[in-house]
């Protein structure tokens, strides 16, 4: 169907996610790429460009996060992940939100990432911009 987006695409960047695969993700994303995430934390405001969506990428994995999936729902324009994201870091902060991650696709490339947080403050107190 022309009107939805591949699913495919999410995979693989779930699945390069996983496998710390940095290079596969930059393959799936426009070089203008931004991800906008709320809140005051290290991890927070919006990311121009691959290499710093990469980053905030390293960073969260880095933190410990675990990333179990959901769902992958599909649109017209985009596909949308319904994720839970879990840590404890060596200090005892504790990370267990809900969050919707939005890609907005065009021509097979991931355009703009747009994430939804269950709980900001917690992500704030985990990911703090002194650690």
């Amino acid at each position: 169907m022309d009107n939805i987006v591949d699913k495919k695409i999410a995979e693989n960047f779930l699945t390069s996610y996983k496998n710390h695969d940095w290079e596969s993700i930059k393959k799936l994303l426009h070089p203008d790429i931004e991800w906008t995430l709320p809140g005051e934390g290290k991890i927070s405001g919006t990311a121009k460009g691959a290499t710093a969506v990469i980053e905030r990428v390293q960073t969260i994995v880095n933190g410990g996060v675990v990333t179990k999936l959901h769902h992958i729902l599909v649109g017209q324009r985009g596909l949308t992940l319904s994720l839970n994201n879990t840590a404890t870091s060596a200090d005892g902060r504790v990370l267990n939100e809900e969050l919707a991650t939005v890609l907005t696709i065009q021509n097979g490339l991931i355009t703009k990432i747009d994430t939804y947080l269950s709980d900001v403050p917690m992500m704030e107190r985990y990911f703090t911009k002194s650690n």
